[in-house]
């Protein structure tokens, strides 16, 4: 196409393709004069040929409930166009370790609801939790008892254990139990320049039991990323950009389906105003101190000293917390027309 000479590689881009625009817009329904109040029904018409019935039907919500936004709050231009200047910025910001669109679906709550969504509230079962930006499948893989921190990690110390069964009450052997969490600085690992091995993360299987055990640092609250345009729009909304010191847990097995979780110290300043909406009150969970000395001999746990009413005492923090899962079934249909 000679119109297009001398143009950029990336407006050239813009005339390329293998299917021929003229023909497609030969099987297009017909749009002529528009309105406000016709648009919608003309955007959802010409979406309606979409093949895949799920995405024809979440693109028809998500243009309906758009267009009913704008209609009801009478959306001006000067408005619109500081939203999409504000999600070209979320967009810029982004970066393999620091997800700006996550934090962004984290403090409008649509995190926690698509998360409540995915995975219901089961009788008995241990409940779901926001997966948060940092998990990292690169993680220490343990024996029972072994540490999830490097030597010399800052953070207090702590021994994690439990027990996880299902909602019939047997217990699950061989479960993988995936976690991680910041350091006592409040940072995960991913969030340093230079990260030489996986840190305050790691993976154990349960024994024949169902007992699992580890070592950590007792978490912190710690902010979530507030330099960029998400920051400013917390600001904004006078809201703070804290989230409470807890620890996510990632369980699998083959026979049951996969608990995505995080326990929420309940000594956190902000446990009840966590800013990405992602505790449950199930979740909350008390971190008890702990003398036994024996205990931390037995998993090498190097105890610390804490003064208690003027007098220094050495020991650790003991988080004793066990797991329900659900047994696998067939996933439910996914919507694709209103009945």
């Amino acid at each position: 196409m000679s119109g297009v000479n001398g143009l950029s590689d990336r407006t050239r881009a813009k005339w390329a393709g293998a299917v021929d625009p003229e023909e497609i817009a030969k099987t297009l329904p017909r749009m002529l004069d528009l309105t406000t109040e016709n648009i919608t029904e003309n955007v959802v018409k010409i979406n309606s040929l979409c093949k895949d019935p799920r995405l024809r039907y979440l693109i028809t919500k998500l243009v309906k409930a758009l267009h009913d936004y704008a209609r009801d709050v009478n959306l001006q231009f000067d408005e619109w166009e500081k939203a999409w200047q504000f999600l070209t910025e979320v967009g810029q910001i982004s970066t393999d370790v620091r997800h700006e669109f996550v934090l962004l679906s984290d403090i409008l709550g649509l995190s926690a609801l698509v998360d409540s969504l995915s995975y219901p509230t089961v009788p008995g079962a241990t409940e779901s939790s926001v997966l948060g930006p940092f998990h990292d499948e690169e993680a220490h893989s343990l024996e029972l008892g072994g540490s999830i921190t490097a030597e010399g990690t800052p953070g207090e110390p702590t021994l994690v254990r439990g027990v996880i069964s299902d909602t019939d009450g047997k217990t699950v052997s061989r479960a993988l139990v995936d976690v991680w969490e910041t350091d006592g600085n409040g940072v995960y690992d991913v969030e340093y320049e230079v990260k030489e091995e996986p840190n305050c993360r790691g993976k154990v299987f349960t024994d024949d039991q169902g007992n699992y055990v580890f070592r950590c640092v007792k978490p912190v609250a710690y902010p979530i990323s507030n330099d960029g345009p998400v920051g400013e729009l917390l600001r904004t909304l006078n809201r703070h950009w804290f989230r409470p010191a807890h620890m996510h847990f990632m369980i699998a097995h083959p026979e049951y389906t996969k608990l995505i979780t995080a326990l929420y110290s309940r000594d956190s300043n902000y446990v009840e105003t966590d800013t990405v909406f992602g505790v449950k009150q199930s979740l909350i969970v008390d971190y008890n101190w702990c003398e036994d000395l024996e205990l931390a001999k037995k998993y090498d746990l190097e105890p610390m000293v804490r003064t208690i009413d003027g007098k220094e005492h050495k020991g650790f923090w003991l988080l004793e917390k066990d797991f329900v899962l659900i047994k696998k079934s067939p996933p439910a249909p996914r919507k694709v027309r209103d009945d």
